[in-house]
């Protein structure tokens, strides 16, 4: 089907949309993705809010559209669980203005496991080529987890911030990650044959090399946007001083070499313990996002509100930084992101995101009526079992 956007209320009046400084999504095709029913829709410039109980494929829609940025689910599914029950296979197909490419097709074969990724009909040698090809940013209540959860899910945050803006992260990480795994492999192997990790030795000159990649650019990250965070999170209502700081086991350094350095000392230094459990110690594999409010962790002492405040935080930085990398807004992806918070909050929240350039959205939501007063000029569409049309 094509589904083009429905008029909005006659009495409430949208903005004019802006040209050339944001990324604006056309049109996106669906083929065996999830539980969604095939379909070709066409989206206003402006964007649009989508109605539907839970269960019945808002929050796939979103999916569906992320993964155009990040070629994997951003709930941390398996590409074979995303091929809907029946399928062979997904296929994704986006036309966007304002972006890298104006076509962008992401195909997965659930029989022979492989995925494919074309750029305005070529395809791409790696599939690392098309990330960030639809620059997306995704609210959501599980964000509080960027919060509230184990420092894993902070460095995730850091590390698709930080690779989808930065090909040399993005390098490093990749090259990091298979170094890590390589000295984690020769350690087990060592301690079931008995022997010492001189084998794991051999991986710490590169884990050192790329991971002062990437402890640099995250640092300089953090402390680019430290006092931002703090500003935002006072802005949309939080009485107390926020805080985030780059958390690590090394010393603070400059430049590439001397980080390098401390790198491979830590690595020796702690390579027994290693050896005895298996697993690598140092690395900015192990280091923290530490986030705070009044000198107090939030991980442990913050209410949901104070999670939810925060992570919210936490996703307009990540779409100032796309803004400043790409020089366009990105898309905002919004699902029910404001159901615990109170209308002032969520108030605040849309002004703030008006002021530095609100995107083209994709609101979901369970009701019409949750639809914030601010965003109810947005077209409306319905979902029901997997169906999208107008509302």
């Amino acid at each position: 089907m094509i589904l083009a956007g429905a008029e909005a209320p006659p009495d409430l009046a949208r903005p004019p949309a802006v040209a050339g400084d944001r990324l604006t999504l056309g049109s996106l095709r669906i083929r065996g993705f999830r539980n969604l029913a095939p379909a070709t829709l066409s989206f206003p410039p402006d964007g649009v809010a989508i109605v539907g109980d839970n269960g019945q494929g808002k929050t796939n829609l979103l999916e569906a559209i992320y993964y155009l940025q990040l070629l994997r689910s951003i709930r941390g599914a398996r590409d074979i669980d995303l091929v809907g029950f029946g399928e062979a296979a997904f296929h994704l197909t986006a036309t966007a203005d304002g972006g890298r490419a104006q076509e962008i097709a992401v195909g997965f074969e659930r029989s022979a496991r492989r995925k494919r990724v074309r750029l305005d009909g070529a395809e791409t040698p790696r599939l690392s080529d098309a990330l960030g090809a639809l620059p997306s940013v995704i609210f959501s209540p599980a964000d509080a987890a960027l919060v509230g959860g184990a420092p894993s899910e902070r460095r995730r945050f850091l590390d698709v911030t930080l690779a989808l803006t930065s090909r040399r992260y993005l390098g490093a990480l990749q090259q990091y990650r298979a170094a890590l795994a390589r000295r984690n492999a020769a350690l087990r192997s060592a301690a079931r044959a008995g022997s010492d990790a001189s084998r794991a030795a051999v991986w710490e000159p590169a884990l050192a090399e790329h991971g002062a990649v990437l402890w640099l650019e995250r640092v300089a990250w953090t402390e680019r946007y430290a006092d931002r965070f703090t500003e935002l999170c006072a802005s949309i209502g939080e009485h107390g001083s926020a805080r985030m700081r780059y958390e690590t086991s090394l010393s603070s350094h400059d430049g590439q070499s001397d980080v390098q350095a401390a790198l491979l000392d830590a690595l020796e230094a702690r390579r027994e313990l290693d050896l005895r459990r298996g697993l690598t110690h140092a690395g900015p594999h192990r280091d923290d996002l530490a986030i705070t409010l009044d000198g107090r962790e939030l991980r442990t002492f913050g209410s949901a509100g104070q999670q939810r405040t925060a992570a919210i935080a936490l996703r307009m930085l990540e779409a100032a930084t796309l803004r400043e990398r790409t020089r366009s807004a990105p898309l905002f992806l919004l699902d029910d992101p404001f159901a615990e918070l109170d209308a002032r909050r969520a108030h605040r929240i849309l002004e703030l995101l008006a002021d530095a350039g609100l995107g083209q959205t994709v609101l979901a939501v369970p009701r019409a009526a949750d639809i914030p007063a601010e965003l109810t000029w947005l077209d409306r569409w319905t979902v029901r079992d997997g169906v999208i049309g107008a509302s």
